[in-house]
């Protein structure tokens, strides 16, 4: 066991940084270079190993609760849309790729049996299971939530929409990394604060390790094979349907020929309900740009020089965006049909920190467009917000650690 150097009292970050997502990975690594000498315990809900992708060795929150027994404890949830997740959403993406589909497949429609087969995988009878119940911890010193996100919160079912609001009024401090979610919670009865999501200090703190990176590693490959630059592309697998890869395709050939950029795909997060080669490599074989590769690393800092590198980043993740905005460079999400009435966390991030004028989302018959647009942003505009977004979460984060000691 380690503990607070100052304190004695041990410190664990939780999160879902137990399974392969590239924002999710990143998290820990933010929050351990704020806290700067604090000795640290990472935790999510599975024992997972992911250090040979850049990521954590993982112990079980009940796990380490039972090993401290009545023992006080500092946790902070590291980031991420924790409220929203709910135990059949983690179960699933804690498994192999092979077997979720099996158990998808089987328990699709069956409410009361998902959740049933959920609370046995994970082992506790949480609906949201990322968020931290206060008697797990009895004596828990202090329950920090920190740029958590939530944006379709009253979407939720009501008995796990009051499990979450319950916790977050039980801890210490709550900050949220979009007005959306602020506003939700505000108006439920919860104190919070307003700052940006943790992977905005990407650049500020890991910038040299990134471009280290790049000279030894697939980017390195990645940019001998694109002179002229290339367009760092990614998306779920939940745009994997053929009528949807092609128009995909043709928007990239668009772009990509008009401007002479080559085509780099890669996966933002391996786990189930996240990107899919196959959807990928389909994708690229309905293109007639002369310059497509896959990037197949799922090494979290090369991803990051991935998109450090890049002209543009386009696609599905709210931490593509993210990374670029921290390296200021052009960004654009792309916005499921499927999502087209409902609120998404990449337009509400998007809405609270980007400055007017600056594209957000776009549908798939919009990309060309919405690249040309990201690539006209004035370079500055894109500089400006990548330090103002260093500065308040700076700022934003001093709360935790003045009460930490």
């Amino acid at each position: 066991m380690t503990h607070d150097a100052t304190t004695g009292v041990p410190t664990v970050l939780f999160g879902a940084f137990d399974r392969h997502n590239f924002g999710d990975l990143l998290f820990p690594h933010i929050v351990t270079g704020m806290l700067a000498r604090k000795e640290l315990l990472f935790a999510g809900l599975a024992e997972r190993d992911l250090r040979s992708h850049g990521g954590h060795q993982v112990s079980p929150l009940a796990q380490l609760a039972a090993h401290w027994g009545e023992r006080p404890a500092n946790i902070i949830h590291v980031g991420g849309e924790l409220l929203t997740c709910d135990a059949w959403e983690a179960a699933v993406m804690l498994l192999p790729p092979d077997q979720a589909q099996e158990t998808v497949a089987r328990l699709d429609g069956r409410t009361q049996e998902r959740l049933a087969w959920a609370r046995s995988k994970l082992g506790g009878a949480a609906l949201a299971p990322y968020t931290l119940p206060r008697e797990l911890f009895p004596h828990a010193a202090h329950v920090f939530y920190n740029a958590v996100g939530g944006v379709d919160l009253n979407e939720c079912e009501p008995a796990m929409r009051a499990e979450v609001l319950a916790k977050l009024k039980a801890a210490d401090d709550v900050s949220v990394r979009d007005k959306q979610t602020k506003a939700l919670l505000d108006a439920s009865g919860v104190t919070t604060r307003l700052i940006p999501d943790p992977a905005v200090m990407v650049a500020d703190m890991f910038g040299t390790k990134i471009r280290q990176r790049a000279r030894q590693s697939e980017i390195a490959q990645i940019l001998g094979a694109f002179p002229q630059g290339y367009i760092a592309v990614q998306f779920s697998a939940d745009f994997g349907d053929d009528e949807t890869l092609t128009q995909i395709a043709a928007q990239l050939d668009q772009i990509a020929i008009s401007s002479g950029f080559g085509v780099a795909f890669f996966r933002a997060g391996a786990a189930p309900w996240h990107d899919d080669l196959l959807c990928y490599q389909r994708a690229a074989a309905r293109m007639h740009a002369p310059s497509v590769k896959i990037f197949r690393s799922l090494n979290l800092w090369d991803i990051c020089a991935l998109i450090a590198y890049s002209r543009v980043y386009f696609g599905s993740s709210l931490h593509g965006r993210i990374v670029a905005m921290a390296f200021a460079l052009p960004r654009i999400n792309l916005h499921h049909p499927a999502q087209a009435t409902r609120p998404t966390k990449q337009a509400a991030f998007a809405a609270t920190w980007e400055e007017a004028g600056t594209p957000a989302t776009v549908e798939v018959y919009e990309i060309a467009h919405g690249i040309r647009h990201a690539l006209a942003i004035d370079r500055a505009q894109l500089q400006h917000t990548a330090r103002e977004l260093v500065t308040r979460y700076r700022q934003g984060f001093i709360p935790i650690c003045s009460r930490l000691g």
